[in-house]
């Protein structure tokens, strides 16, 4: 008897607190009161498996500075709702979307006065005092065709074959750091034909937009260029576009160790005292056919969106849409803005009968955006 006295003593009170205990659990999940939990506002991201297409920027905000009247924003912007729902009939798993993108004339200035890679070029060869004089007689011929390019936009009909051989001599024996180091340098100078902008910052402030849309929407962003794939990341690094190594694709040259000489790869063994140099051969021009046969080899997989914006890109686009087995779609640029930017109406109007006839998009500067580099930005 006198343990079971003991045992009631001892459970009342036990009681009592597993009671209070109950009691103040309950306020705290009824009203908060007291508890310190955390607010729904001002708590951090719980890691869950949603896609970025969950949580993506409306339609409005993302391309704030396309007009609103733009048909290619309604084209591009029903597109990714409709590949991006679950459950439509044109929903694209994350892993197949991906998107290629030209370089020159689509993302960037192409002409200012001319390509960006012909004018580092031509710094290169007949500016650099640390290497002007060391230039070959092809280099400095070539540089010469580029300076008649730039003032007059005549070239010979190889000058893209030329300019490629002459970009790998011209750089040969430097690391691909030091590369891209220099053309980022180099890319941070002044824009020459405007006010208020660096080479670097002449970005197409609506195509950024597109490109950080699609990253939004679980897209995976390539850059398919014909400019050498070093120049390419250079200039990149210095700009406000954000896209790594890996997705940026140009135009290639050899890469070899300083101590191997002519010795085939095959035969030549890396070791801990090596690295990697600009070989100076010239390999492939990333242009036209090249572009698909590169995003094969490169991607592995066919692009559902292409955005280009010359001739040379129409293989790119045309591999896309052809036989795709998800929905797919080009757009072109037009350049067709005369005040903002250094438009060829005559060129344009070329590319907008282009898009008609094969199904492309056609963007233009002029109409569909309200900004191309930003408002304090002028064309001299």
């Amino acid at each position: 008897m006198e343990n079971e006295k003991k045992a009631k003593n001892l459970w009342k009170p036990a009681a009592i607190i597993a009671f209070c205990l109950l009691l103040i659990v309950s306020v705290c999940y009824g009203t908060g009161l007291g508890c310190k939990t955390a607010d729904k506002k001002t708590a951090p991201a719980e890691s869950t498996s949603s896609s970025a297409s969950e949580t993506a920027q409306p339609n409005s905000d993302a391309l704030s500075l396309w007009n609103d009247s733009a048909a290619a924003k309604k084209e591009l912007t029903e597109y990714v709702e409709a590949v991006t729902k679950e459950g439509s009939p044109d929903f694209i798993p994350v892993e197949n979307r991906i998107a290629v993108f030209d370089l020159d004339g689509t993302l960037a200035c192409e002409t200012d006065p001319c390509y960006f890679d012909h004018c580092i070029f031509y710094h290169r060869v007949m500016e650099d005092p640390d290497y002007k004089d060391k230039a070959s007689d092809f280099e400095k011929q070539v540089a010469s065709e580029v300076k008649t390019f730039m003032e007059t936009g005549e070239s010979r009909p190889d000058s893209m074959e030329r300019h490629g051989r002459a970009v790998a001599s011209a750089f040969a024996g430097m690391t691909p750091e030091e590369l891209v180091s220099y053309v980022s340098e180099y890319a941070k100078t002044p824009a020459p034909g405007y006010e208020g902008i660096t080479r670097a910052e002449q970005f197409y402030k609506p195509m950024l937009e597109v490109v950080d849309y699609l990253k939004a929407n679980d897209f995976t962003v390539y850059v398919v260029s014909g400019t050498d794939r070093f120049i390419v990341r250079g200039l990149v690094e210095a700009s406000p576009l954000d896209l790594p190594n890996n997705q940026l694709i140009g135009s290639d040259v050899t890469l070899v160790a300083p101590d191997q000489g002519d010795t085939d790869g095959l035969d030549y063994e890396f070791d801990a005292d090596d690295q990697l140099v600009m070989g100076g051969t010239f390999i492939v021009k990333n242009l036209d056919m090249n572009k698909v046969t590169v995003i094969q080899q490169e991607i592995g997989e066919k692009p559902v969106l292409a955005f280009g914006n010359s001739g040379s890109d129409f293989s790119m686009a045309q591999y896309a849409l052809n036989d795709n087995q998800y929905k797919a779609k080009a757009f072109m640029l037009c350049c067709d803005d005369t005040e903002r930017e250094n438009g060829n109406i005559e060129k344009a109007e070329k590319m907008v009968a282009s898009c008609k006839e094969n199904g492309y998009t056609a963007i233009s500067m002029k109409n569909d955006w309200k900004t191309i580099y930003g408002e304090n930005v002028k064309r001299k």
